[in-house]
């Protein structure tokens, strides 16, 4: 036997971590054995359907790199992909249900089942439909229908006992028939239900395996009543602990970001995220934390899933990202990944060595794609911006940059070895602690004190650019003006001196009419003796 799993998302929002979770561990069961991994669109409920969530659940298996061996942009032998396409299909299934007897058209107005409900309540009965529809005949549901009258289906189910089916990973489950009562199977605007459209549509394509989450227990019973009714073989049923919050709660955007394109766009890494995600309940019976999709798909045993609910902590997530970033991913792998948001943040580079340099400087620092992006703004700028910590660095090391600049201006042999050897020989002939002379430095080359290393800072920007940069910091001391702008503030006090000038000048006018004006009234004359 072929082994078949399939994902079959809903497009009625952001692409939810749950799909990714579960989409993986369809994926690899699947190619654990042999088989193929189907995806499918259940798109039947049109009051939250978005087209654009369609795609965007497209791309994030795209980016994921889980590829399915059918689906709707690539076909195959069991299509469509999308239910709202197969409409045809459950039609024809419903009506099969129909004339076996194994469903039933009912006509109650939503009033009728209001009031059901409440006298249901009044009573102290169990909520729910209470067949009343079953007693209508067959004939006149035909003659209602036919006549247009707004109707749903239901499947027949029994009054009374369990209904049972086995959990690859729970063992027996048993559930009350009541509690499943004739459910719906078409509703009155034309569209099957949830239900019979993964029934039919799992049956149709060769599911052999439904690994879904374990909120859908409820829902088994009656996907097992239908697989009865159509006299067909049901699956094999494995549903998986639920993603929960640090609180144990489940995870929901309520309480947690819980879109697949948000932490793409923060620079989640997507080996990362699904290496995190196989952690859910699994693990390598090597005990290894990091590995890929490939790995543990040459380990994995599905009984291995542990039934606790597994907790998703973002900060072990960024944890995992980061160990990607630094250690498990090539470095031109890491720049390539983060070249196009360097791009987009305006950066320009013309030396492809220069983003290699920069991003291996910056890695070991980097959780995600995005703090890149962030802390490599001042390899790139013309004009640096000093923080506050920087401008209390370069105001207590005014000395030691005038020292150093003059060194680094002589420095004959500029490569790692030359610039570490004169910063040690300098810090060791002025008798002080390196953070006295490399924390003004930082401040100069960077407008912070949260960068990398000196020397690594002064080799990857180069001699010429960090003389520029050590000159432009002292001449900003030198304004001892609280602006992050040197040139601007040269600038500014330059204007400011010019405006004291004129206004010293102005003065000098003034009084000197005043006094005139005196002169004149007392009649002394401005011309003096003859």
């Amino acid at each position: 036997m072929e082994v078949v799993t399939r994902i079959a998302p809903s497009p009625t929002g952001d692409p939810h971590v749950g799909t990714a979770y579960i989409g993986l561990f369809n994926y690899v069961f699947a190619k654990r054995h042999g088989g193929r991994f189907v995806f499918r669109l259940e798109d039947t409920d049109r009051q939250r359907y978005q087209p654009e969530a369609e795609q965007r659940l497209l791309e994030m298996f795209e980016w994921l790199g889980i590829e399915p061996d059918e689906g709707p942009e690539l076909g195959g032998a069991n299509g469509p992909y999308r239910q709202s396409e197969r409409l045809e299909i459950y039609r024809r299934h419903a009506d099969l249900l129909l004339e076996t007897g194994k469903a039933y058209r009912a006509f109650e107005t939503a009033e009728e089942l209001e009031a059901m409900r409440l006298e249901q309540k009044r009573l102290g009965r169990p909520l729910g439909y209470d067949g009343r529809g079953r007693s209508v005949p067959r004939e006149e549901q035909e003659r209602r229908a036919a006549a247009g009258e707004p109707h749903v289906i239901r499947l027949v189910t029994p009054d009374e006992g369990e209904v049972t089916f086995v959990d690859r990973l729970r063992g027996e489950v048993s559930i009350p028939a009541s509690e499943v009562r004739d459910q719906v199977l078409f509703k009155s605007d034309g569209y099957p239900t949830y239900h019979l459209a993964n029934v039919v549509d799992d049956h149709l394509m060769g599911v052999t395996h439904v690994i879904r989450a374990e909120e859908w227990i409820p829902s088994t019973p009656l996907h097992v009543l239908l697989y009865r009714a159509f006299g067909w073989d049901a699956p094999e049923f494995i549903h998986m602990p639920l993603l929960r919050n640090p609180d144990r709660s489940k995870v929901s955007k309520r309480k947690l970001d819980t879109s697949v394109d948000s932490y793409r766009q923060q620079g989640i890494l997507p080996e990362a995220l699904l290496n995190f995600l196989a952690t859910m309940g699994w693990s390598m019976p090597d005990g290894r934390e990091f590995f890929s999709v490939a790995e543990m798909t040459e380990r994995f045993d599905i009984d291995r899933v542990s039934l606790g609910g597994p907790i998703f902590d973002l900060k072990k997530l960024r944890f995992f990202n980061a160990k990607y970033l630094r250690d498990l991913l090539p470095l031109e792998e890491v720049a390539d990944r983060v070249e196009p948001l360097f791009r987009a943040a305006g950066y320009e580079w013309d030396d492809d060595d220069y983003l290699l340099d920069v991003v291996d400087v910056l890695r070991p620092r980097a959780e995600t794609l995005m703090d890149l992006v962030d802390q490599a703004g001042y390899f790139f700028r013309d004009t640096l911006r000093y923080d506050e910590a920087a401008r209390k660095q370069l105001a207590a090391g005014q000395s030691h940059l005038q020292d150093v600049e003059r060194e680094l201006s002589m420095l004959e042999f500029f490569d790692y070895d030359g610039v570490d050897d004169m910063l040690r020989d300098y810090v060791q002939a002025q008798a002080v602690g390196m953070g006295k002379v490399l924390m003004p430095l930082r401040a100069a080359l960077t407008g912070t004190t949260q960068a990398p290393s000196v020397t690594d800072l002064i080799v990857i920007l180069g001699k010429e650019e960090s003389l520029r940069r050590i000159g432009a910091a002292l001449t900003f001391i030198d304004a001892g003006l609280p602006d992050d702008d040197p040139q601007r503030a040269l600038e500014e006090e330059k204007a400011r001196k010019a405006a004291e000038a004129e206004a010293r000048t102005s003065h000098k006018k003034s009084v000197g009419a005043e006094r005139a004006a005196k002169a004149r009234a007392s009649g002394a004359s401005e011309e003096g003796p003859r």
